[in-house]
């Protein structure tokens, strides 16, 4: 062959739709994560944002580099409101974000923070493989979002004035909930409801627009509440507030990837719930040594007094979910087969 013929054979390759699909195929892709939480490196720091390091870090290795990622911390990239329909649009890879922060969007969701719904780490694992999380999957999937690592955490509350143990505490006082229901929980106990996400919650806190606030264990730590807070009621010993907080992943990005990329995605996220669990515990028993050191008054529940709070949840929360849809009923029936 002439160089002639050899250079035309090239340039025909080189522009052919096959030959640029594969060079395409080829290249790196970038995906980026964004969350809410303080940055850190990943040994230390907030876990969820170790956990987004973690991921990153052992999917690109087990990905030869046909995958990386930019970790956008502390809201840095977009608001934390606008992280779950940015995601829905394909606008946004991933995000690890409270699910029932897009409660408003898809009313479903807010199965993630129901007050009293789940009380044990146990329980709120077990979804995974239940009918419930089954469920809520399918409806996550339908909604364009990918479920990526199962997160679940205990919260508890942090106040500026008195502990918040029982509900009678709570009347009269201006308290952050975080979600929908946990709202309709705390006013049926006589509380001013606060809605905000838990990144604002130190300046509503230091300006004394808001009393109290519920939050994660790690949540409590990493906002630094303990710097506004003259008291402390853990979930370390029991909780009603439980939150789901996965990593999610754009349906619409998840699926321009090839099929071992989509596995790898989700068994590195399948990989990473132990973790996620287990630091999630110790930041339950943490919270409370971070807030008594700062000299505030740390109290506990104990199962009665969750009871206490369940019973109105279940009066007044759980049935007002189960009617705004068919799809909101059946996740609540199949959530109180776990119980």
């Amino acid at each position: 062959m002439t160089n002639t013929a050899r250079r035309a054979v090239i340039g025909a390759l080189a522009t052919s739709p096959f030959w640029m699909h594969n060079a395409f195929a080829q290249a790196p892709t970038t995906l980026k994560i964004s969350h809410q939480f303080p940055g850190g490196t990943v040994a230390e720091g907030d876990f969820r944002d170790r956990l987004c390091q973690m991921f990153a870090a052992e999917v690109e290795k087990r990905s030869k580099g046909a995958l990386k990622f930019e970790i956008y911390a502390g809201s840095s990239l977009m608001k934390t409101n606008a992280q779950f329909s940015s995601m829905r649009k394909g606008a946004l890879d991933m995000s690890l974000v409270p699910l029932s922060y897009a409660g408003g969007e898809v009313p479903e969701v807010n199965i993630g923070l129901m007050p009293g719904l789940v009380t044990s780490y146990e329980q709120g694992y077990g979804w995974k493989n239940a009918e419930v999380g089954k469920e809520l999957n399918r409806i996550l999937l339908e909604k364009g979002i990918v479920l990526v690592s199962w997160i679940w955490q205990a919260g508890g509350v942090a106040s500026r004035t008195k502990p918040i143990i029982q509900p009678e505490d709570a009347k009269g006082m201006k308290v952050r909930g975080g979600s929908r229901e946990m709202d309709l929980m705390l006013k049926a106990a006589g509380a001013a409801v606060v809605t905000l996400p838990s990144n604002e919650i130190y300046a509503a806190m230091q300006t004394g627009a808001m009393e109290a606030a519920l939050t994660s264990s790690t949540s409590l730590i990493s906002f630094r509440l303990a710097e506004v807070s003259k008291a402390l009621t853990t979930g370390r010993n029991g909780a009603y507030w439980f939150m789901f907080e996965p990593l999610m992943m754009s349906k619409a990005v998840f699926d321009k990837l090839t099929k071992e990329q989509q596995a790898l995605i989700l068994t590195v996220g399948g990989e990473l719930e132990a973790f996620a669990r287990k630091a999630a515990q110790q930041d339950d028993s943490a919270v409370a040594a971070v807030y008594a050191k700062a000299g505030a008054k740390v109290v506990d529940l104990n199962p009665d007094i969750v009871k206490k709070w369940q019973a109105i949840a279940r009066t007044n929360v759980w049935k007002d979910y189960a009617d705004k849809n068919a799809n909101c009923a059946k996740l609540l029936a199949l959530a109180e087969k776990t119980l």
